[in-house]
């Protein structure tokens, strides 16, 4: 389960020489509201990208596996990225975030560049990523530095990768991990876990709860940004009241940000409660293989070789049914054309400009397997997230991009 505890129970690393540093040549680190943003920028990675479908099962697999500390991050069709600063004097680096992940390390595209307030603890990090066919790794240096979200949260003694390894980001610089800290266990060499972020945020007093809001507007609207809010929710973001659901209790859904969920299409009941996670380093909705099974013959789709995702005709699209996601008590309705692939970005995933693609895709497993569901990134640009370390659990609200019609 996400733990709600107080940060004396993580063996710190060690920060002597770090405090040491003289206090006029760092910043000062302002105290802050009890919530604050951060700005978030989207991009198409399209650098060899085969299939996103096949992206985000491997990324499962690992997950159910529990084989490494994350799950495959490259290839990802969607990935929102912030530009974040590291040490003092600062230096601006691109951060893909991930709440499937809770190491923060950077390395991969720009060289990380020691000031200051660099501080080597001597120890090491190493973070798998990819599946077991294809294993990757983000290894290096561990570090603690300052860290700019904004210039209201500057946090400091933050524990930093620096990575000699490249997992294969790309153009990106690293990675900003989100998810729960258990998730930290085992990576860095001379700790058991390491606090994250939000940890950081917490204990520093930026924040009065371990909370953090994400939004996400939909890659084919207007305005394709989106942003973090740390410590709370943004009110001006969502159109109804956020409904919160515990952290499941089934393994190895509860490692995550798991809950137990239903769906159905329709009227139709697909895959019953049974636990999954809410992960935004996912692009597609992706389901157990009996659910999905029952999901193509409902929609009629047929798979399509250049995407790996299902196709449909105009006609089938004018006749989809709303899927119906219920946690807690209270059904998201995911509509036909959240159902959908944006056309416009039909390219980016070798689709045909004028093709039509599902978005819900086959977890490679069938249901019962502890992981049945995520509700990657095609979920999230339909309603606002927050995800509560504090209180262990998840909450979800409709947006004004619920019922858009976009794509």
């Amino acid at each position: 389960m996400v733990p709600s505890r107080s940060l004396s129970s993580l063996l710190a690393l060690p920060a002597l020489a770090f405090l040491s540093l003289s206090a006029n040549a760092l910043p000062h680190a302002r105290t802050a509201s009890s919530t604050a943003a951060l700005k978030l920028a989207v991009r198409m990675n399209s650098y060899g990208m085969k299939s996103i479908v096949a992206a985000d099962r491997a990324r499962i697999g690992t997950l159910q596996a529990r084989g490494s500390p994350s799950a495959d991050i490259t290839n990802t069709g969607v990935a929102y990225t912030a530009n974040i600063s590291v040490g003092y004097p600062e230096t601006y680096y691109t951060f893909l975030l991930d709440t499937g992940s809770s190491n923060t390390w950077i390395g991969t595209n720009k060289a990380y560049q020691k000031t200051s307030s660099s501080y080597d603890t001597g120890g090491t990090f190493k973070v798998g990523y990819g599946d077991e066919k294809n294993p990757k790794y983000a290894s290096g240096k561990e570090y603690l530095d300052y860290v700019t979200l904004n210039s209201d949260l500057i946090i400091y003694n933050q524990s930093i990768g620096v990575a000699s390894s490249d997992p294969g980001l790309g153009d990106v610089d690293g990675l900003l991990g989100l998810g729960p800290v258990d998730l930290t266990q085992g990576t860095v060499s001379n700790a058991n876990e390491v606090p994250t972020v939000m940890d950081n945020l917490y204990a520093q007093g930026y924040i009065d709860s371990e909370v953090l809001g994400v939004f996400f507007a939909p890659a084919s609207s207007d305005d394709s940004t989106g942003e973090l809010t740390f410590g709370g929710y943004d009110a001006s973001k969502i159109t109804g009241d956020i409904n919160y659901v515990s952290i499941t209790s089934t393994s190895p859904a509860n490692t995550y940000w798991g809950i137990d969920q239903s769906i159905s299409y329709g009227s139709t009941s697909i895959l019953n409660q049974t636990a999954g996670i809410v992960d935004t380093g996912s692009t597609l909705i992706l389901i157990a293989s009996d659910a999905f099974s029952t999901y193509q013959s409902a929609t009629g789709g047929t798979p399509d070789e250049s995407t790996g995702l299902l196709k449909i005709s105009s006609d089938q699209y004018d006749k989809l049914s709303s899927l119906y996601f219920t946690t807690g008590g209270v059904a998201y309705e995911l509509t036909p054309n959240a159902q959908i692939w944006p056309r416009s970005l039909n390219t980016a995933i070798n689709g045909a400009t004028d093709g039509i693609y599902l978005i819900v895709a086959d977890n490679g497993s069938p249901s019962g397997s502890g992981l049945d569901f995520i509700n990657g990134y095609c979920f999230l640009e339909r309603f606002y997230s927050v995800y509560d370390t504090t209180n262990s659990r998840v909450g979800l609200a409709t947006t004004d991009y619920t019922y858009a019609t976009t794509n």
